[in-house]
């Protein structure tokens, strides 16, 4: 399943407008939401649903029914609808032509080809309707609840409709899931039929770190775009939809990074396998069991900034006994005033095996406000 981002407050943002008429900026590694602004709308996609064609390609590879190798044939369908006759973005694939998968996973998401799109959803899935079920599939399967897809290469209906927020979502997915398939959204041109084309992303030439994602526009949503970036081992993901020129689209994508990796910086809270706190255990030789988290707690502070962030372990309890060691028990919040930032499985540290004598039942919340929680929090403020 994608990782859902948790929404700041707005003091988080204080001080940063966007232009865009939606945009969401993440910090994938925490998956903090540190930007957002109408990011639950609806938006044409465009061609960012490349994106989503991609994810499903790339989970075809990973599951050993795909290879970069194998070849598909170029039908007179996709040659018409999304080839040259279209003058849309095209591959220019030539029709009846074999092409190898791997040089049509370049075409889609360099040159944005329609025709790639269109040969790669008719190879996989045997046509394009049926491919775009498999899309819907995937979208549902990874938790993509709003998103809705009608067609692998981005024309416009009521059947095709994203949020900014489920396409970063998505991104953040594929970037975690797929990193030696998502390298090909970075490479900076493609030469295919004698014809060179440069990568559409104008972040990758902006020496931010930039690596990859998708562009669109389409008269329906404007200009938008999908991207990411590293700068000193963080990574953040930006979606802005909505821009009335590709320039605005360009420049607004890279401010918004810009400020997110010039005003926030990552805390430690707690180390991989470090004790958070404890949850009662009800009929067990111990009365509670120890809490910890199977990697490092960490949490995005804006730099200079005076929010305070408490914690919470909250559990459907009291757990009942026996309870396994790196059993998934509870979680650990982490709020800003009443705002969730973030959110942390919590695993038994230790096993607690089933008592004598039943232990007297607690609350399922465990409250840290004066504990082990908020003198972490206070020292890294």
């Amino acid at each position: 399943m994608a990782a859902s981002f948790i929404a700041p407050t707005a003091a988080f943002a204080e001080g940063f407008q966007t232009t865009a008429p939606r945009a969401i900026l993440v910090d994938a590694g925490t998956h903090t939401v540190l930007l957002e602004k109408a990011a639950d709308e609806y938006v044409t996609p465009a061609s960012t649903v490349k994106i989503m064609t991609a994810e499903v390609v790339f989970h075809e590879i990973a599951e050993g029914r795909l290879k970069l190798d194998d070849e598909f044939t170029v039908s007179e369908h996709a040659w018409r609808a999304g080839g040259a006759p279209a003058g849309g973005s095209a591959m220019f694939l030539a029709v009846n032509s074999k092409v190898r998968v791997e040089d049509l996973i370049r075409g889609l998401v360099i040159d944005s080809g329609n025709d790639a799109a269109i040969t790669l959803a008719e190879g996989v899935a045997g046509s394009e309707e049926a491919f775009v079920g498999r899309m819907n599939k995937r979208a549902s399967e990874l938790g993509l609840t709003r998103s809705i897809f009608g067609n692998p290469w981005g024309q416009a209906g009521p059947d095709q409709k994203v949020t900014p927020r489920e396409m970063v979502q998505l991104s953040a997915h594929i970037i975690k899931t797929y990193p030696d398939l998502y390298r090909y959204f970075g490479e900076k041109e493609f030469t295919w039929n004698k014809i060179k084309q440069q990568n559409r992303n104008p972040l990758l030439t902006m020496s931010i770190g930039a690596d990859g994602l998708k562009t669109g526009n389409i008269d329906d949503s404007g200009f938008g775009m999908v991207g990411s970036a590293v700068q000193d081992d963080r990574r953040l993901i930006v979606a802005v939809y909505g821009l009335r020129t590709a320039k605005d689209r360009a420049e607004e994508a890279r401010k918004i990074l810009q400020w997110g990796f010039r005003n926030f910086e990552e805390k430690s809270l707690f180390k991989a396998n470090e004790t958070v706190g404890s949850a009662q255990v009800y009929g067990g030789t111990a009365g509670s069991v120890p809490l910890s988290a199977s990697s490092d707690i960490k949490v995005l502070l804006q730099r200079g900034g005076s929010e305070k962030l408490t914690g919470k372990i909250v559990y459907e309890g009291p757990l009942i006994a026996p309870v396994e060691a790196g059993t998934k028990v509870a979680k650990l919040e982490i709020r800003r005033g009443s705002t969730v930032v973030l959110e942390q499985p919590l695993e038994a540290a230790e096993t607690v095996d089933k008592g004598s004598l039943p232990s007297r039942a607690f609350d399922a919340a465990y409250e840290y406000a004066a504990g082990a929680i908020h003198n972490k929090l206070s020292k890294k403020q």
